[in-house]
């Protein structure tokens, strides 16, 4: 019987997720598990755009196909190594129609 891949990619992009966000509280001086005000437990944040604007979503998004679609163009094109934190290479509305559909 074959195992379905959906959740060790889901895993995979978990680690991402705290890669990018360990390395951000590094550089900005957070201590442990301590997160900007505005990013409530659950969530993290990603820059969007032109712009860069930033927009806080669901740990849940991990699990649908759609967004873990964008956060593997996310690595390909930027990385997870740069300041700014994890940059999805996507249209703004776009996005946001991305994530309405996904709530």
């Amino acid at each position: 019987m074959r195992k379905s891949s959906k959740l060790p990619q889901a895993a995979v992009l978990k680690q991402m997720i705290r890669r990018c966000s360990s390395q951000f509280k590094q550089k900005h001086g957070y201590a442990g598990d301590d997160l900007p005000v505005d990013v409530p437990k659950g969530h993290f944040a990603v820059y969007v755009g032109e712009n860069r604007s930033r927009y806080i979503v669901p740990i849940s998004f991990l699990d649908h196909p759609q967004f873990q679609c964008l956060l593997r163009r996310a690595e390909e094109e930027f990385g997870f190594h740069h300041e700014m934190g994890i940059t999805i290479p996507c249209d703004e509305m776009a996005f946001r129609s991305l994530t309405a559909m996904l709530r």
